[in-house]
């Protein structure tokens, strides 16, 4: 009897929860891409770190709207994106495309992640001009790149250590931390560092480059007023809080905001682990990771 309710009432809440999701995050792209050929373990494979965490929804919300804030900070950076796109008025636009992009680097065999890799490096290669200092940028300068990298590997896995119930040991974290770096070097970044510890270092030592602007303040404003439908205002404001709880301190206090106590910071995190259950037991079975694992199980490969 549970069991037959079970099976109408599931693919209606799938069905529900999937909705949800796009009007949230803005993706409206198929998996079918992600389900061939198969047996290839794309860049990482099913048991590699960079799998693990990027299956984690909240996490990867969190940290994806954490490094956003982050890297308005660098004038040069932020002016790439300012002048050549309109991305504070179609930020759920830009968020897909994203979300579509880790998906695929992470998930896709390998010539889907290296044909969405070189296609951001050829528009890359195109972007170029003068920040408001005078001084010249180019998205394809390695440092830049260097910088977006690091803040985007150091939020994803802070958020993933801030909200899920078993975080990762030192190790997996290091591990990460080298798998992020074969995309960053296919983007073009150097010098990136091995470990979570001197990534962290190297992200600080940007620090006298980093500017809280008028720029980056109304970035900041586009993500604090980023719409969405009313049923997925609790979740998201969620979301977005713990997305300024997991940003350093230090970067903080430069993005001009205050942290909470820690009573209210773990309140948070509870209530988002709770409120992501629905959403994570349908990616479980139906979402990209899950997709993917079957691909690559199909002829049992065990690659990393």
């Amino acid at each position: 009897m549970i069991s037959n309710i079970l099976q109408i009432v599931k693919p209606l809440a799938f069905d529900a929860i999937g909705k949800g999701l796009q009007n949230m995050t803005g993706a409206s792209s198929s998996l079918e891409e992600f389900k061939w050929p198969v047996g290839d373990p794309g860049l990482f494979g099913p048991h590699s770190v960079a799998w693990k965490v990027h299956a984690n929804f909240s996490a990867m919300m969190v940290g994806g709207l954490s490094s956003l804030m982050i890297q308005a900070l660098h004038p040069r950076a932020l002016a790439a994106v300012w002048d050549h796109s309109n991305f504070r008025h179609q930020l759920k636009a830009r968020l897909g495309r994203t979300a579509l992009f880790v998906a695929a680097t992470t998930y896709g065999s390998v010539d889907l992640a290296t044909r969405h890799i070189l296609r951001v490096n050829a528009i890359h290669a195109k972007i170029q001009g003068i920040d408001l200092k005078g001084q010249a940028y180019c998205a394809n300068e390695p440092h830049l790149l260097r910088w977006v990298h690091l803040v985007e590997t150091i939020s994803f896995l802070n958020a993933y250590q801030h909200l899920n119930l078993q975080p990762l040991s030192a190790s997996d974290c290091d591990r990460y931390v080298v798998e992020m770096n074969k995309v960053g070097e296919m983007l073009g970044a150097t010098n990136l560092p091995i470990t979570f510890s001197d990534a962290k270092l190297a992200m600080s030592q940007y620090e006298p480059e980093l500017v809280f602007d008028q720029r980056t303040r109304e970035t900041l404003k586009s993500i604090e007023s980023y719409s969405v439908d009313l049923t997925e205002k609790p979740f998201f404001a969620l979301i977005l809080s713990a997305s300024f709880d997991i940003v350093p301190n230090w970067l903080l206090e430069m993005l001009q905001r205050k942290s909470n106590s820690c009573l209210q910071i773990n309140a948070r995190r509870l209530a988002l682990q709770i409120a992501s259950q629905p959403v994570q037991w349908m990616l479980d079975e139906q979402g990209v990771s899950a997709v993917s694992k079957r691909r690559v199980n199909l002829l049992g490969s065990d690659q990393h």
